[in-house]
């Protein structure tokens, strides 16, 4: 997944996830981040596996928004570039679930919290000098963060490709550890359950919007995530106009949610 990623990216936003990936304190909360709540909680990953995935997600719908003509916020705004927008969308999206290695409550909160001195190290070292370019990128990736777990009105393009970017990794993959840990029944294990019959999430270039998404289930529980968790990210998401979705227990005829 590591190589995927980097292959996606080029000059500064390379740079920006290669110090991520590289970076020892990253490296350490994202794996507590993962132990917190699938030992401590009986949740399903939000560890490294899960931001690399989330990252892929973005990057994936970023060029299909870009191909379609879509301008994202900082673009259109003057602020920034089109760079400068992928360096915070990747930041945001290699650190949005740190927070959970406190606990789930105000999770995005404390990701923030937690990636501020590691936010100001990274920008120093690859932006150097450029003290505007490095306070927007640390303004964008915090509004990402903040909002993915849409419990805030997002504003930004960026910010609602990773709230969507985000709901998208739903794949049984996700609750493979969790359901290999335990099997007594608790409160709250609809979220594993219906995760483990997600066989795949597809993201591709729609048929009348830039970016379709088809979910193919193995069980109807999959819905859960669908309805529960993804649709009520798009629903919130600056991008939504953009967004076909798609969901089904295959080979069944697939239900158009948008």
């Amino acid at each position: 997944m590591t190589a995927a990623l980097r292959k996606r990216l080029t000059s500064a936003p390379r740079a920006v996830a290669d110090w991520l990936l590289q970076d020892p304190e990253v490296k350490y909360l994202q794996d507590y981040a993962n132990t917190v709540p699938i030992k401590r909680l009986g949740f399903n990953d939000h560890g490294p596996v899960h931001m690399r995935a989330v990252a892929l997600n973005a990057l994936t719908m970023l060029d299909l928004l870009r191909g379609a003509g879509v301008q994202l916020s900082l673009e259109a705004e003057g602020a920034g570039t089109y760079e400068d927008s992928v360096s915070a969308i990747l930041i945001a999206c290699l650190l949005h679930d740190i927070g959970m290695s406190i606990g789930r409550e105000v999770h995005e909160r404390n990701a923030v919290t937690l990636a501020r001195p590691i936010i100001d190290r990274l920008l120093e070292d690859v932006y150097g000098a450029q003290i505007q370019r490095r306070v927007v990128i640390r303004s964008l990736a915090m509004e990402c963060m903040l909002s993915h777990m849409a419990t805030q009105r997002v504003h930004s393009i960026e910010a609602g490709i990773v709230l969507i970017a985000d709901g998208c990794d739903m794949e049984r993959g996700r609750a493979r550890i969790p359901m290999l840990l335990t099997t007594e029944s608790r409160v709250g294990d609809i979220h594993k359950y219906s995760s483990a019959a997600v066989r795949a999430v597809v993201i591709d270039k729609g048929t009348k919007r830039p970016i379709r998404i088809t979910v193919h289930m193995t069980d109807t529980v999959g819905f859960f995530q669908i309805e529960e968790v993804l649709f009520k990210k798009i629903e919130r998401s600056t991008i939504k106009q953009y967004v076909e979705l798609y969901a089904g227990v295959s080979p069944a005829q697939m239900k158009c949610y948008l």
